[in-house]
């Protein structure tokens, strides 16, 4: 008899391709089809594009002015094949962008995977938003960009004379996940700052790391940058474990009869 398959019984507890099984020397047809089926929505949510009218009206409440402008990439063939034309605005939307001194600028931005901007970036402002209020954290005017990636939000927030840019962001669609929105942190936005100045939490979506537990980390993050006056490698998640704000999913392990 052979020995239970443990990889099997651990794919109950993650979207991650392990356990698969195997027919002769080939996947068994179902996990070949889930595949093919995981690509083509990888595929899709690349090149979708981003309904920037609908994201604005699902955000009116919050934001009853908001900016959509462009990068330097034209179209969506270009954004993929110059990344660096998608970190640079265009020149319409920089004079588009008026001064609005604030504590935070907002940035949603389509990035590699518009489903994820639109399903999921106005649920997580709906529970971040009052936790900044709370705080008496000034929001800025939104800013909603297309054909963009994250270093276009300096710009933006350097534009409005911002302290801190939070940027939304379309993440790289894998074959688990093609809707995984990221967040950005970057405190005193300008055009030249490096990756190594941000904080980014990534993969929220209510299969990965939920809204409530997304936004109360985005908002210890942007507290503690505004305070210190600084983000990126120098500011570190120090938040607790999930379980302790609700919500979360507890870590586990595997019984010997499981």
């Amino acid at each position: 008899m052979s020995e239970p398959d443990a990889w099997r019984t651990l794919r109950r507890f993650t979207a991650a391709r392990i356990g698969l099984g195997r027919t002769g020397v080939s996947l068994p047809t179902d996990r070949a089809l889930e595949f093919q089926a995981a690509h083509a929505a990888a595929r899709t949510a690349v090149h979708e594009a981003l309904d920037a009218d609908a994201l604005a009206e699902a955000l009116a409440e919050s934001f009853p002015g908001v900016a959509a402008v462009t990068t330097e990439a034209p179209d969506r063939t270009t954004y993929l094949k110059r990344p660096d034309l998608g970190r640079k605005l265009s020149a319409a939307g920089r004079a588009s962008l008026a001064p609005a001194p604030c504590n935070v600028a907002v940035v949603i931005c389509d990035g590699l995977s518009a489903r994820a901007v639109s399903a999921h970036a106005a649920p997580l402002l709906a529970d971040l938003l009052p936790r900044f209020s709370a705080d008496g954290i000034t929001v800025g005017p939104l800013t909603i960009v297309t054909e963009g990636r994250v270093a276009v939000g300096d710009a933006v927030g350097a534009a409005l004379g911002a302290d801190l840019v939070l940027m939304l962001i379309g993440e790289r669609p894998g074959l688990s996940a093609s809707d995984s929105l990221g967040i950005y942190i970057t405190h005193g936005p300008r055009p030249g700052r490096s990756d190594a100045e941000r904080n980014c939490i990534s993969n929220v979506r209510p299969e990965g790391l939920a809204y409530p537990q997304a936004a109360y980390r985005a908002h210890y993050l942007v507290s503690e940058a505004l305070s210190r006056g600084h983000s990126g490698v120098a500011l570190k998640d120090d938040t607790v474990s999930p379980d302790a704000i609700g919500g979360g999913s507890a870590a586990f392990l595997l019984s010997k009869t499981s």
